[in-house]
């Protein structure tokens, strides 16, 4: 079972773009063959808590978004399997 790591107040004050972006840098340090080792575990920490992050930040907009996705009678819409429907998201 993968370990959780408690946020940071800083990263707590993340929005899920920073945090992405900056797990974006982390990621291209960690492939560089000149980073040395004691900077690259550094990196796979934060860079592990910041997939927490996102990972958390993703799931609570999923269920934000269930709860928008009901029927006009307020209920929430379900699929054959009984779960939330859901609609993919999708930028204009």
């Amino acid at each position: 079972m993968k370990e959780k790591h408690p946020e940071t107040a800083e990263q707590q004050q993340l929005s899920f773009e920073s945090a992405f972006l900056r797990l974006e840098e982390l990621l291209e340090k960690l492939n560089s063959p000149e980073t040395p080792l004691e900077e690259a575990l550094k990196y796979y920490e934060e860079a592990d808590k910041l997939i927490t992050l996102c990972g958390k930040r993703l799931n609570d907009a999923e269920k934000r978004i269930e709860k928008l996705i009901k029927n006009r009678n307020g209920e929430v819409l379900v699929d054959e399997s009984g779960s939330p429907k859901t609609e993919p998201f999708s930028l204009p």
